[in-house]
């Protein structure tokens, strides 16, 4: 089974692609087109010129291999995709291919967490109404609606929603999805050095979060655009 999962950044996205490769038979991909997005659109990331340079920039060998079983034989291959990778000349014939799930995480705490990485992200930066448009394309033409699942309900009770979410995708559940070993992944990309540093440190997910944070005010006219698409999934989270 391909499980593809659809996150916006800081969604607690490394954090559950950890869950799924701490099982035995589940082999792990973290963000295929990240390196063909920043060569698309020359936008300034943190180590984009290191990330271009070593990873697959051409969309299209970029899906095939997503349509491909694991390359290590594991009957399970979970790949992290952000929607906003998806660049409008992207073809993505593999959609019918493997099963969808869509990770969202109150827009509030994605600015905030954002911010302090990369300073005054913008809407398409967190990823949220490309989220929105997408599930409805991928329900469109995959004649099923994706999964969605809210971070904020993972991390109140990680057995319990990764329970039910196996149980939605028919994958048994493994009590190997709820610790991970510190110090990262080998299947990390490059760009964990700059962004992944709370979740290397980190065995398993953190515990129930607390009141939203404040957002600045520079950052409010993102957040109200924000909030409908995301309040739009949420709706429909299991």
């Amino acid at each position: 089974m391909n499980i593809a999962m659809w996150s916006g950044p800081r969604n607690l996205s490394t954090a559950m692609m950890y869950s799924f490769g701490a099982r035995a038979d589940c082999a792990i991909w973290d963000e295929p087109y990240y390196a063909a997005y920043l060569a698309a659109t020359g936008i300034d990331h943190p180590m984009a010129s290191e990330i271009i340079a070593r990873y697959e920039t051409d969309p299209a060998r970029i899906a095939a291999a997503c349509a491909q079983p694991a390359p290590g034989g594991e009957p399970h291959y979970y790949q992290k995709h952000m929607p906003h990778h998806m660049e409008p000349q992207f073809e993505l014939p593999w959609l019918d291919t493997a099963v969808h799930v869509f990770l969202i995480r109150h827009p509030a705490r994605v600015l905030a967490s954002y911010h302090a990485k990369r300073q005054n992200p913008v809407l398409s930066d967190i990823g949220v109404a490309a989220q929105s448009l997408l599930f409805d394309r991928i329900a469109a033409e995959t004649g099923r609606a994706p999964v969605v699942v809210d971070s904020g309900d993972v991390r109140a009770d990680p057995q319990s929603v990764l329970s039910r979410l196996c149980a939605r995708i028919g994958l048994p559940f493994d009590p190997a999805m709820l610790s991970w070993p510190a110090g990262g992944n080998a299947a990390d990309g490059i760009w964990g050095r700059h962004w992944y540093g709370a979740i290397h440190r980190s065995t398993g997910f953190a515990g129930p979060e607390g009141a939203l944070p404040k957002v600045p005010p520079a950052l409010h006219h993102v957040l109200e655009a924000a909030l409908p698409p995301y309040e739009r999934l949420r709706a429909l989270a299991i």
